[in-house]
């Protein structure tokens, strides 16, 4: 999915004006913001990542959850470099286009991982001409200095593996490894992605690993995360809680059943600069990009069925980017 905002990350309250240290175990739980889409989608997300306090975690640099509603999504041609899009379901069938070919029907279950390189375009519409009931997460994985110049991929995955934790729950391996399971979809950095269901009633540790930072969302119900030997933290739809490294589990609880996305990795290799939907180094190579797509260079490809429709490029702000550092 496209942004069409391009302001600057807002910290939550004074407390998280500043980055995180990814030095060891944290509790810092943050509050989605809403964003308006706007446009012929009419559509609003809750955008968890990215957060002044919290640039990344692992390769993760985006995080948005757009539903549940009602919309008509009309999502025209745009352009990404330097990253892959992870689209997980919840409600409803979006059709995807790219520029590699790609024209697939995204529903729950699968996995839709778009892989940009240096460079792709995509489109997505809701199926059907009204609006009609919409709910997915929609995740950046930042690409690193090894694959992000390379050549656009896709690929879909409709079989998951699960991993069956203690007390009844169980997770689906989406993205990278939990618990020496591996998802088969592609990856460039050591990350998990995994939807976690906690059934009513029950506790389940979540092994971790250790040299790793990881976070977790609350996608359905409610939940208790023992964060440490002293408290709980509550976490419902609209929260995600930090967990910093060197942690070897997290425990949670659920009265009455929750769904939950666990995601984590190795401290990402570099610092980012992210703009639009462009994941970069540098200020340069971000200006370039746009003015490659505002000019119909090749570098992001037609795609497939559609004409000379496409989302302009928002302009440049009046100072140079740099990079969203996780340190203090």
């Amino acid at each position: 999915m496209t942004r069409l905002d391009t302001d600057a990350v807002r910290g939550q309250s004074p407390a998280t004006e500043g980055p995180v240290a990814c030095d060891g175990p944290r509790a810092l739980l943050l509050e989605a913001r809403e964003v308006p889409l706007g446009g012929v989608r009419a559509m609003s997300v809750h955008r968890s990542l990215p957060q002044r306090a919290l640039p990344m975690v692992g390769a993760w640099c985006f995080l948005d959850r757009f539903g549940p509603q009602e919309a008509r999504m009309r999502v025209e041609p745009h352009p990404h470099i330097g990253l892959q899009t992870v689209t997980w379901p919840f409600v409803g069938d979006v059709r995807h286009r790219d520029a590699v070919g790609s024209d697939v029907v995204v529903r729950r279950g699968a996995l839709n991982l778009m892989t940009s390189g240096a460079g792709i375009a995509h489109s997505e519409y809701s199926i059907g001409e009204g609006p009609v009931p919409l709910d997915a997460l929609q995740l950046w994985v930042a690409l690193p200095e090894s694959r992000r110049h390379g050549a656009p991929a896709f690929e879909q995955h409709t079989e998951l593996p699960a991993v069956a934790l203690d007390g009844g729950a169980e997770a689906t391996v989406v993205m990278g490894e939990l618990a020496d399971v591996t998802s088969p979809a592609s990856v460039y950095t050591p990350i998990v992605g995994a939807e976690v269901r906690i059934p009513a009633g029950a506790t389940v540790r979540i092994p971790l690993r250790p040299e790793w930072e990881h976070a977790v969302i609350g996608c359905f119900g409610e939940a208790s995360v023992i964060a440490d030997t002293a408290a709980s933290i509550a976490i419902d739809t609209r929260h995600l809680l930090y967990l910093g490294m060197s942690r070897d589990h997290v425990q949670i609880s659920s009265a009455s059943s929750a769904t939950l996305f666990l995601l984590g990795g190795q401290p990402f290799e570099a610092d980012i600069v992210m703009w639009w939907n462009f994941v970069g180094r540098s200020h340069d190579e971000i200006a370039d990009a746009r003015e490659a797509w505002e000019s119909g260079a090749p570098r992001f490809g037609p795609v497939v069925g559609h004409g000379d429709e496409r989302i302009p490029a928002p302009p440049l702000p009046g100072v140079r980017l740099t990079p969203r550092r996780r340190r203090d």
